[in-house]
């Protein structure tokens, strides 16, 4: 337990420093093959879940302290102790007596050993207290997300910021999308209760587990009846209409859960998968290969740079699921609530509509394009399309119907993230 909180803590550093949470685990385990699946389990809740509530945090340690921690490690530990005494089910003490323990470990200074035990008890003992005066500090404190963040979405969303904001602090449910060809959403939920998995069907062919199991538990995972993949990102194949023996082009590709649902629902399309790094596309062929999909064309390249990969034959469909801020997945990838600044907004518009400028004279008369963010922000939503409308008298934008949708918008809920989509047509 000493050695958990200990790395959670280093985690939870690295993060804050600039750092990628699933590549500075992925690294982690790596580092430490010994872990067991429990520990591992362990750390990943503790840095998730500190990132999650991470303004919370801060702000209940501000009001602990008597002076500030300027050893980092340390003051991690701290977050990562008041995280497991707010959230986590563990007995108190046992806590608190592991944060002491891990203390020594980072300094042998007794009276630093003597502060963590003082500062965690006394949470313990003010705990409602305090969790009801923060409530009333700022908005950091309430929501855990940065001042810009929230301003922004205020702004945007008036009359659902809020929502908006503690929807994005939730778990995500574990979302699955059953391959048609292999089964119907009834067979595979009477598989599913087979093996006592409880589920709820959502719409298409996406189930909601009651709770999260390991994919090797998912009958037929391995033999490619199931994949993982969030509701609202499940969207998108079937907003594309892509038709028997039509050439598609699945721009920004990896890790190929849209590309894999376009072969499910029409198998004899002709597509190509594009990604720009070649060890997302290693990801993507082991998708692929576990749902038994062959016959696609693999290229990687810049979608800006289709001189780089493209064979000169136009498209009937392209899907462009660009590069985004993300801000509509952060209960996934808590970690990008910090690592984003206010500025990366406008990078990020910058090159969508780079994207789109260059794959539009790719689709042919008629073709569709689907633009796909998992945003919430306008600039990288409406904004963009907007301005990609002013700069192509040829192409005019198709509704998107879908009842969790408003224009094309989906905001992030209990049963799926939040996504964007613009359909356009080539006239």
């Amino acid at each position: 337990m000493i050695e958990v909180q200990l790395l959670a803590a280093q985690v939870i550093g690295e993060v804050l420093a600039g750092a990628n949470l699933t590549e500075i685990l992925r690294s982690l385990w790596q580092a430490h093959p010994r872990l067991s699946p429990q520990q591992r389990g362990a750390i990943q809740d503790i840095s998730y879940g500190v990132l999650r509530h991470y303004g919370q945090l801060e702000a209940i340690l501000r009001k602990l302290l008597n002076k500030p921690v300027q050893n980092k490690p340390l003051y991690y530990l701290l977050v990562a102790g008041l995280y497991q005494l707010c959230y986590s089910q563990a007995p108190a003490h046992a806590i608190v007596d592991h944060a002491v323990s891990s203390s020594r470990e980072i300094t042998r200074n007794p009276a630093i050993s003597g502060m963590v035990n003082a500062v965690l008890r006394n949470f313990m003992r003010q705990r409602v207290q305090l969790l009801d005066q923060i409530k009333t500090d700022d908005d950091v404190a309430r929501y855990s997300y940065p001042q810009w963040w929230i301003d922004k979405l205020r702004q945007q969303y008036p009359q659902n910021y809020e929502a908006i904001l503690l929807a994005g602090n939730e778990h995500p449910a574990m979302i699955l999308r059953i391959n048609p060809r292999l089964a119907s959403i009834s067979q595979y939920q009477a598989m599913l209760a087979a093996h006592n998995i409880e589920s709820a069907w959502l719409w298409g062919n996406a189930l909601r587990l009651a709770k999260p199991v390991a994919v090797e538990k998912l009958p037929g995972f391995s033999e490619g009846w199931v994949t993982v993949q969030d509701a609202g990102a499940q969207l998108a194949a079937p907003l594309l209409d892509a038709g028997s023996g039509m050439r598609v082009l699945d721009a920004c590709a990896a890790p190929g859960g849209k590309s894999t649902h376009l072969i499910e629902l029409a198998e004899d399309i002709d597509l190509t998968v594009l990604d720009k790094h070649e060890d997302r596309l290693n990801r993507l062929k082991e998708n692929f290969s576990r749902l038994r999909i062959t016959g696609y064309h693999l290229a990687c390249g810049d979608a800006t740079q289709p001189a780089q990969w493209w064979d000169g034959q136009l498209y009937d469909r392209i899907l462009a699921d660009v590069p985004c801020s993300a801000s509509g997945v952060v209960r996934r990838h808590p970690d990008i609530k910090w690592l984003r600044r206010s500025g990366d907004i406008h990078h990020f518009a910058q090159t969508q509509i780079a994207i789109l400028n260059a794959l539009w004279p790719l689709l042919q008369r008629g073709g569709k394009f689907l633009y796909v963010t998992c945003s919430i922000f306008k600039e990288e939503n409406d904004t963009v399309v907007d301005r990609f409308l002013t700069m192509h008298n040829d192409a005019s934008r198709l509704p998107c119907f879908h009842e969790a949708m408003h224009n094309g918008q989906l905001l992030p809920k209990i049963n799926h993230d939040g996504f964007f989509y613009a359909l356009f047509q080539k006239n």
